[in-house]
Formats: structure tokens, sequence, C-alpha cells
């Protein structure tokens, strides 16, 4: 675990001091949402959309903040120094998932209440309670997938059109969990909240999974060959 930390810490502090997250991802996300309310402009709308809307945000969102953290590795090649050290790629996947998890839910936090603001949504307490587990499972998920793919386009030329090809039809379950689950924290009419614990259990085990692959291959993948 002191390696996976180590490797976050790493990448959290490089983001941290870029202030990527603050100048390019969080305004962009924002001005999805404010494009969307402007596009949609019907009040009842765009209450029904909001979950789906949020999510869309955060996976678009979730393409730059991964692009980003593999461009700052193999510029110098210090993904290839840093598999090649007594750390195993595993725990660089893991402090990979780490740091970018950590960044989507500040990411998703806003967005939250970018929903709220603009959209004018409600949560009551049981609603927040699943909420917040939506969001938890839901970044893991997008962590994971997007640190996975990330590693396959992240030794290959024209890698900034590649990974939304590949990662985005994958999220795409992801984006259709995390939106209903959150569409019932939100108070839905068409979506109890039991239905939306289901669809969370679903989000967990999509996390896991692709968090098992990720960990399994990353070696593999970030091979100057591969």
């Amino acid at each position: 675990m002191r390696n996976v930390f180590a490797v976050a810490r790493k990448d959290v502090l490089i983001e941290w001091r870029a202030r990527l997250l603050l100048v390019r991802v969080l305004p962009f996300a924002l001005l999805v949402l404010v494009l969307f309310a402007v596009a949609l402009d019907s009040e009842a709308l765009l209450t029904r959309a909001a979950a789906g809307l949020v999510w869309l945000a955060a996976m678009f969102a979730t393409l730059l903040v991964v692009q980003r953290c593999f461009d700052i590795e193999t510029a110098d090649g210090a993904l290839d120094m840093l598999l090649t050290s007594v750390v195993e790629p595993s725990r660089v996947f893991f402090g990979k998932v780490l740091a970018v998890a950590a960044q989507l839910l500040v990411l998703v936090v806003v967005l939250l209440g970018g929903a709220v603001v603009l959209y004018g949504v409600r949560i009551d307490a049981a609603g927040l309670v699943l909420l917040v587990t939506t969001v938890v499972t839901a970044v893991i998920g997008l962590a994971s997938v997007g640190t996975l793919y990330g590693a396959v386009v992240a030794q290959l030329t024209g890698r900034d059109s590649l990974l939304p090809l590949l990662a985005m039809p994958v999220l795409a379950p992801l984006l259709i969990g995390a939106s209903r689950a959150t569409e019932s924290a939100f108070g839905s009419q068409t979506i109890d909240l039991a239905t939306g614990w289901a669809w969370t259990s679903l989000l967990a085990v999509f996390g896991v999974v692709f968090a098992a692959a990720g960990a399994a291959s990353f070696a593999t993948l970030t091979e100057p060959d591969a």
C-alpha cells in the first residue's frame, strides 16, 4: 500500500502544481452542463435529464484527466523507469487509479452542485446515502477503465483520438448505471430507491472487474512493443 499511495501522491502533486483540474477540466465539465441547460431550455426536461448530463460531463472529463496522466509519464520515459523499478506494475496501476479517482471525486461533487443550481434537483436524506455510494462506485469504475485504456494507448501514436474511441463504448454501461442510480437519488418518480441500489451494485461489480483486469494486464500493456 505504501507503493500505491506513493504513486498516487506523485500524480496528484503533479496535477496540483499544474492546476489542470482547475484550469481545464472543471471549466470544461461545467461548460457542458451550462450548454445543455441552454440547449434544452425546459425545466421539466432538465430535471429529468440532470443525472445523465452530470455523468456524461464526468465521462468526457475523465478522458482529459487520464490523457494528461499518461502524457506526463511517457513524454520522457518516466513510466518505463517506474515499471522497471522495484515497484510491481499492479501497484503502479492502482496508484494511478487512486490519483485519477481523487481528481474525479472533486469533479463530480462540483458537477452535482452545478446540477442543483442549474437544474433545480432536490436530494433528501435517503437519496443522499444512495448518491454518495453511487458517486464512489462510479468514480472507481471511471478511474479503472480510464487508466486501463490509457495504458493501452500510451505507447501508440494518435493516442489523443484513440483513447475516446476505445474507452467510451466500454464506459457506456457505467454511464447508464450511474445515471439511473443518480436519477433515483434525485427523487425520480420513475425509478425508486431499491432500483437505484440495484444499479449501484452493478457499478460496484463493474469497478471490481476492470480494476482486476487492469492490475493483471498493466505490465503487458505498457511494454514498448505492446
